[in-house]
């Protein structure tokens, strides 16, 4: 089965989207996660969202792929210039987790406001999984 999850953030927020159950039986993998500017006729837009498995200190523009806690990240930009056309580029982690997840937004424009979409699918969790998962997420590793 496929949840999704849809809204809007402003640059510097952080969403938490909540997925954890009493006995951690039930997974999730993300599947899709695509962003756009709240105005797409808007010539100067950029948004980075990041998705990860622990709630963040704080929202930054940086990209760290060695940060364990970071499972996925989209960025998108559009602009005026035809050779800086819009863009965007997705990249996730192929990992279950069973707790819920923490979606942070950044944008360059503090007035930009950005949508963004995300798919996850459902997974049987065995009892050795769900254990796992959820120790996962309680160190901030994956």
């Amino acid at each position: 089965m496929i949840k999704s999850f849809r809204g809007i953030l402003a640059t510097g927020e952080q969403e938490t989207i909540r997925l954890g159950t009493v006995r951690g039986e039930i997974g999730y993998m993300i599947r899709k996660f695509q962003l756009i500017n709240k105005d797409p006729r808007d010539l100067a837009a950029e948004c980075i969202g990041k998705i990860f498995t622990v709630k963040q200190d704080s929202v930054t523009d940086v990209i760290d792929f060695s940060d364990s806690t970071l499972l996925a990240v989209s960025y998108f930009t559009n602009s005026d210039n035809p050779a800086y056309s819009s863009d965007s580029v997705i990249i996730f982690d192929n990992v279950k987790f069973n707790q819920d997840i923490y979606l942070t937004m950044y944008s360059d424009h503090d007035d930009k406001n950005c949508n963004y979409y995300i798919e996850l699918e459902q997974v049987k969790l065995s009892l050795d999984e769900a254990t796992v998962a959820t120790l996962k997420d309680m160190r901030g590793s994956n």
